[in-house]
């Protein structure tokens, strides 16, 4: 796999991995928060968290991400929800 660097290749990695865990039926995904991932300076992975409308409530997921590869080594359901009007 690819190296995810750039915001546009994390957000394309974490919204494959959402689709592989929930399903390709999502709307209103939306990358909410990256952080470097031990720290800055010697990082080695992205902790992404996202949220995303299905089936009538809203998720907010908390993704690791590899960035020399894109691997996803650990996922975590944050929250889930009736979405606000």
């Amino acid at each position: 796999m690819k190296p995810v660097t750039t915001k546009a290749e994390i957000e394309n990695s974490a919204k494959k991995a959402v689709e592989a865990l929930y399903g390709t039926d999502i709307t209103d995904f939306k990358v909410r928060v990256v952080f470097a991932f031990p720290h800055e300076h010697k990082r080695d992975s992205w902790d992404v968290q996202v949220t995303f409308l299905s089936s009538g409530l809203q998720y907010t997921v908390d993704l690791l991400i590899q960035e020399k590869d894109g691997q996803i080594t650990n996922t975590r359901l944050i929250d889930t929800m009736v979405p606000l009007v």
